[in-house]
């Protein structure tokens, strides 16, 4: 795989706002893990499980952030895993670890905001 060529295309993908086209990087067993699930949980939950629960919370999202916006800044390659460093939201600096499946989908993925 190439990690650069994945990130721009990850990029490219959420830039578009187009669900369907972000969710297509992920398999249905993904488990995503990010500080913004615990604050838009109330600190319920801070890790999301499957596909379609993913599909609702980024649905939700991106309602909310009509004008997000992602600027890769770097990526980086590790075992069956890549990690991206982006601009994201509320200008935040983000680093988002990604493991891959057999079939090259995400299945787990970390991100980590300052």
């Amino acid at each position: 795989m190439n990690h650069q060529k994945f990130a721009e295309e990850w990029i490219r993908a959420w830039n578009s706002h187009d669900l369907e086209n972000i969710l297509s990087h992920y398999a249905e067993d993904v488990a995503v893990t990010t500080p913004m699930i615990t604050l838009a949980t109330g600190g319920k939950e801070s890790t999301l499980k499957g596909k379609e629960a993913v599909r609702e919370y980024w649905r939700k999202a991106l309602d909310r952030f009509p004008d997000l916006h992602f600027e890769l800044i770097r990526s980086t390659m590790g075992v069956n895993s890549v990690a991206l460093f982006y601009r994201s939201i509320m200008d935040k600096h983000a680093v988002e670890v990604m493991f891959f499946d057999d079939e090259g989908k995400i299945n787990k993925m970390h991100a980590h905001y300052d």
